[in-house]
């Protein structure tokens, strides 16, 4: 494996150096334009104690609704007051890094009031599986609750263990649903397009399948996968530009990857990974094969990423088109700047408010919009230094 060391971004350092990137032996690197950032945001503590949060989204009104994953889930007013737990959550398998994961609102949530949320879901004699289920928010100023909650997709089959869940739920602009669904430490299974393990798969709102999904008709396949070979992607989001699909996924020891994942292609894992084992040992062949896709960005070490945003505000100016991803492990907020479909510089930041970030959002004020996995989840907001 030929290990590429990102490119220097003049400028560009926050908390320290620049965190080590890699990328595909056949992309091609250049320098990204010289930015200066240092100084130039703070970040604010909006709301705090929260347990574990670990997605959110806002509604029309500035509101936000986030997760915790033991299993609730509240509304943040705009003065950063959280309501009681809503009413009428599902029961939750909260073990490992299972619990209550995303939420989305629905395209059509304006007339339809429609929230989607996806949950490691009880099935019984102790085995559990990624679920995603809707319900209509019905939202009071101090209390709130969901009605008609039903679950739309269940991940299969159901297994034991809290491992490698994925769940992050994004709309395409065509209004279909993508899911992530990570392999559930069965890594073998990943490449078995007769499972949902390691997959993103692809449904109609209602959870049906869509007609020009990849694998309808086909036997032995199930008809949600959009695409296959994916570990445990637990960031998902939708280019603005181009309307495509964007998914980040956590390596074993190293090989976090970003992919662009398309219809019917196969992503590798774990035949082919640029990380190892947790014990050091090899995983799968290499790092290409023929029929395979190439990430188009990886980390080696692994940073741990959860949570994904391509900035779209005009708060930061200087940040407008760029990719923000959460770190677990690196405890970070990691901007990466593009040129298309190719990452050019990542730059390493927060690093010195040593917090997990779970999840990221652009937010509706301009502002990028983080959550803090602790048992004393806050919701912090990236806005710039200066008046």
């Amino acid at each position: 494996m030929r290990v590429l060391t990102a490119p220097t971004l003049a400028g560009l350092t926050v908390a320290g150096a620049m965190f080590a990137g890699c990328w595909p032996a056949s992309a091609e690197i250049t320098n990204a334009p010289p930015l200066k950032t240092k100084g130039a945001v703070k970040v604010e503590t909006f709301a705090k104690g929260l347990v574990n949060p670990w997605g959110m989204t806002f509604l029309p009104d500035s509101r936000l609704l986030v997760t915790e994953r033991p299993g609730r889930m509240r509304l943040i007013g705009k003065d950063g007051r959280l309501s009681l737990p809503l009413k009428g959550v599902p029961a939750v398998f909260a073990s490992g890094q299972g619990g209550l994961l995303d939420v989305a609102l629905s395209p059509d949530f304006a007339s339809s009031s429609l929230i989607y949320f996806s949950y490691s879901e009880p099935r019984g004699q102790g085995s559990n599986g990624a679920s995603v289920a809707r319900g209509k928010l019905v939202a009071g100023e101090e209390a709130a609750r969901l009605d008609n909650v039903e679950v739309i997709f269940r991940q299969e089959p159901a297994t034991t263990g809290g491992m490698h869940f994925g769940s992050r739920l994004v709309f395409a602009r065509d209004g279909n649903l993508f899911v992530t669904l990570g392999e559930r430490n069965q890594r073998d299974k990943a490449q078995d397009v007769g499972n949902h393990y390691g997959k993103v798969v692809r449904l109609l709102p209602d959870g049906s399948v869509p007609k020009d999904n990849p694998f309808v008709g086909k036997a032995g396949v199930r008809p949600e996968i959009w695409s296959y070979g994916h570990r445990n992607p637990q960031a998902a989001a939708v280019h603005p530009g181009s309307g495509k699909l964007w998914v980040v996924e956590h390596g074993a020891r190293g090989g976090d990857e970003i992919n662009v994942p398309q219809a019917g292609k196969n992503y590798g894992w774990p035949v082919i990974t640029y990380g190892r084992d947790y014990s050091g040992a090899k995983v799968g062949e290499g790092t290409a094969k023929a029929g395979m896709e190439q990430p188009i960005y990886y980390w080696d070490p692994s940073i741990a990423p959860s949570g994904m945003a391509f900035y779209t505000g005009d708060l930061i100016p200087q940040w407008k088109g760029n990719l923000f991803v959460g770190a677990l492990a690196a405890q970070a907020l990691h901007r990466l700047v593009l040129d298309g479909d190719r990452i050019v510089g990542e730059e390493r930041l927060l690093g010195d408010l040593s917090q997990r970030i779970r999840d990221v959002r652009s937010g509706p004020d301009g502002a990028i919009w983080l959550l803090t996995d602790s048992s004393d989840g806050k919701v912090l907001r990236v806005v710039p230094a200066g008046p």
